[in-house]
């Protein structure tokens, strides 16, 4: 055994179009070798003709995915690229990654007590055409939460909370913040896994 993936059969790792430790640490975990390329794209200029025209949240979000795989595909000829992006949606407002901790605690007052949506996209590329896509919706329910218990939270999250969409983690202290979650784990995570394994099964990058 010389430590070499078994299940990845491409002849060179995938190419995340993403800064997101999370989406890499899940994609290592389920055996797909990672290199992570930062795409350069202007995400609020992607999303502005969008909103313009009153898309909905998920062809904002596979929009978005779209952008970053055709970013990094088009500067990596023949790599296989996977781009993901992750919207939030609470009664029709869209939400987005809070710019310091003061927006994060009017964000989480403002989905306190409320429902939201995550939409989860994901676009496969190489040469700098889409292959595959797919997305994953969840709905998470925020609990009621009092303006000390924000404090304290993003006291102990710290910037932390600053690196996603809704301002927590689910799989950390953000479990605190929810009374109910409908939907797939990895797609609350940012990224819709068991569809992307699926597309990376159908396109011969992994093993059947």
């Amino acid at each position: 055994m010389n430590g070499a993936p078994l299940l990845w059969l491409a002849r060179e790792p995938l190419l995340l179009a993403s800064g997101s430790a999370t989406r890499h640490d899940m994609l290592v975990a389920a055996g797909i070798p990672v290199e992570i390329v930062r795409p350069q794209i202007d995400e609020r200029a992607v999303e502005a003709p969008l909103l313009a025209e009153g898309s909905p949240p998920d062809a904002v979000a596979a929009a978005l995915a779209c952008a970053k795989a055709m970013a990094v595909s088009q500067m990596h000829p023949g790599r296989l690229v996977l781009g993901a992006d992750q919207t939030l949606t609470s009664d029709g407002e869209a939400f987005y990654k809070p710019t310091d901790l003061a927006a994060a605690a009017d964000q989480l007052a403002a989905l306190a007590g409320r429902t939201h949506e995550l939409q989860s996209a994901f676009v496969l590329a190489q040469d700098g055409a889409p292959l595959l896509e797919g997305l994953g919706v969840a709905r998470l329910t925020m609990r009621e939460l009092s303006p000390d218990f924000i404090m304290r939270y993003l006291d102990e999250a710290g910037v932390a909370a600053l690196t996603s969409v809704g301002g927590y983690q689910l799989e950390g202290l953000g479990a605190q913040l929810f009374d109910e979650v409908e939907g797939d784990h990895f797609t609350i995570l940012g990224l819709p896994l068991f569809a992307v394994l699926a597309a990376l099964r159908e396109l011969g990058a992994l093993a059947r």
